[in-house]
């Protein structure tokens, strides 16, 4: 008996061994065929990306090359267009469609897809316009000068109006790391202003908006428009030297996130804006711009146990979030 108990033993426990083998084999299999097929897809992608920009690439140089001869002896003239007036442009244009929205409610097809239902509809005029205001000051009297800053140093780090273009792979290294130091810069300025030394004097304008639009993205004390919105942008391209092309484009597309993360609705196929939505609305919550660092400090716990958590994803539908995973009923006492 003690034999057989024995014998069933050890086979019931090669089972278990082969199970768990079996197992770590079928996860090794998914992962790795996943990691390769993501490889692919993406070598495909980049493949097909540095075709376009190649064959693009010279139409590209050349108007480059007959910009900097129109411009010649004047390259500042140069910069400050693509580094001002260019993404500025971009901002105002989004910005003016949002705004259409906001203060008429119409089309409704944009409308429906409000994160906070019942917040700004429509938005209060008298408050849209001081903020609007503080906006424009900030560009002209923060923004401005501080590029024109930048524009002696970046000429002495790597001329960004020099005459040959970046390459494509080199343009996708400098937007990663443009990234990732916004990302570092931006969430710890952004706690520090949260700080109670900071927060009533500084910050709190910027909290006005509980339930932000998209020109907030821009209202804030000129102190925090310095430390935590414009220097984690332009860090990255004074430390690569980075190309006016580059400046140009890291300038819109940053300004364009920003702008989507305060517009307040969760439009289909762009980027979600729930995770900031939410730190207007809870204020503790929610401090980087990637989640990040949030996760790694523990600054979006609360967020992670909410409906909001669970419609920050990519909307690649037509019907709101809001409808598809609604707020839970509210508990009657």
């Amino acid at each position: 008996m003690k034999g057989e108990a024995g014998h069933m033993l050890h086979n019931e426990k090669s089972k278990q061994e082969g199970h768990i083998w079996g197992s770590m084999r079928r996860t090794a299999f998914i992962l790795g065929s996943g990691l390769l097929s993501f490889v692919a897809f993406w070598n495909s992608v980049t493949w097909h990306l540095q075709r376009f920009w190649g064959a693009s690439g010279y139409f590209w140089q050349a108007q480059w090359e007959r910009l900097l001869t129109t411009f010649e002896g004047k390259e500042w003239i140069l910069f400050f267009i693509g580094a001002i007036q260019v993404p500025c442009l971009f901002f105002w244009s989004f910005n003016g469609l949002l705004l259409v929205v906001d203060t008429t409610g119409k089309p409704n097809f944009i409308s429906r897809y409000r994160i906070q239902v019942g917040k700004n509809e429509p938005v209060d005029p008298v408050k849209l316009r001081q903020s609007i205001r503080t906006v424009l000051f900030n560009q002209c009297m923060v923004s401005f000068p501080m590029v024109v800053f930048l524009y002696p140093f970046l000429k002495w780090w790597g001329d960004p109006c020099r005459r040959e273009l970046p390459t494509f792979h080199w343009f996708l290294l400098e937007l990663a790391i443009f990234t990732l130091i916004e990302e570092v810069l931006f969430y710890y300025s952004h706690r520090l202003l949260h700080h109670p030394t900071f927060y009533k004097k500084i910050h709190k304008k910027h909290h006005e908006w509980t339930a932000p639009i998209g020109v907030i993205s821009l209202y804030a004390h000129p102190i925090e428009h310095v430390v935590s919105n414009m220097l984690p942008a332009i860090v990255g391209p004074l430390v690569m030297g980075s190309h006016l092309s580059s400046i140009t484009m890291w300038f819109s597309l940053a300004l364009i996130i920003t702008t989507i993360s305060h517009c307040g609705y969760h439009l289909p196929f762009l980027p979600s804006p729930e995770f900031h939505d939410y730190h207007h609305l809870k204020f503790n919550q929610c401090y980087g711009v990637l989640g990040v660092l949030d996760h790694l400090h523990g600054t979006d716990i609360m967020f992670k146990q909410t409906k909001a958590y669970e419609r920050h994803v990519l909307l690649l539908g037509f019907t709101p979030l809001s409808e598809s995973i609604p707020d839970s009923p509210k508990r009657m006492d």
